[in-house]
C-alpha cells in the first residue's frame, strides 16, 4: 500500500520514517539475535550481561528501567541465568529492600569471551554507513527516544 499524499505530507514523511525505522530495527535485530543465541543465551540474557559487564552491579529496578521491561520480567531472566551461575542476587547491607545483581566469575568471564566478538559483528552490519553516517543516526535516534520517553 501506498501511503505518500494519503494523510498529509507530515503524515506521510512520520509514516515512512518509521516503517524503515522497524524494518531496519527488526532485521538489524534479527542478525545481532542469532549471533547471541549461538552462545545459548536469549536476548534479554545477554541484554543484562551486557548491562552488568559495563555497568557493574545493579537493582534489579535499575536493570528493569534500562531493559524497559518489568520487574517481573526481570525475575524470571535473572532466575535463569542463576541457574547457569551466571549472575547471583545480594541484598544491599544499607537497605535490605534492595537486591542488587552482579556478574559471578562465571558471568564475568562468559560476557568476556563473546561481548567483543558481538560487538565486531555488529560493527560489521553498521559498517554500511560510514562513521559519520553512524554518528548522525545515533544523535537522531538519541534524539527521537528522549523525546519520546516524555510522552509516555
Amino acid at each position: 500500500m501506498r501511503t505518500t499524499e494519503q494523510y498529509g505530507r507530515k503524515a506521510d514523511l512520520a509514516l515512512t520514517m518509521w516503517v524503515k525505522l522497524v524494518r531496519a530495527s527488526t532485521t538489524f535485530g534479527r542478525l545481532t539475535g542469532k549471533d547471541i543465541e549461538q552462545h545459548g543465551l536469549t536476548q534479554p540474557q545477554f541484554g543484562v550481561l551486557e548491562m552488568l559487564g559495563h555497568l557493574g552491579p545493579l537493582t534489579i529496578g535499575d536493570i528493569g528501567k534500562r531493559m524497559l521491561v518489568t520487574g517481573g520480567c526481570v525475575t524470571v531472566i535473572l532466575d535463569n541465568l542463576e541457574k547457569e551461575s551466571l549472575v547471583e542476587r545480594m541484598r544491599s547491607s544499607e537497605d535490605r529492600r534492595v537486591i542488587k545483581v552482579q556478574l559471578t566469575d562465571k558471568g564475568e568471564l562468559t560476557f568476556k569471551t563473546i561481548f567483543g566478538k558481538h560487538a565486531q559483528m555488529v560493527a560489521e552490519l553498521a559498517s554500511v554507513l560510514s562513521e559519520e553516517e553512524q554518528l548522525q543516526l545515533s544523535t537522531l535516534l538519541r534524539k527521537l527516544g528522549l523525546a519520546l520517553k516524555d510522552k509516555q
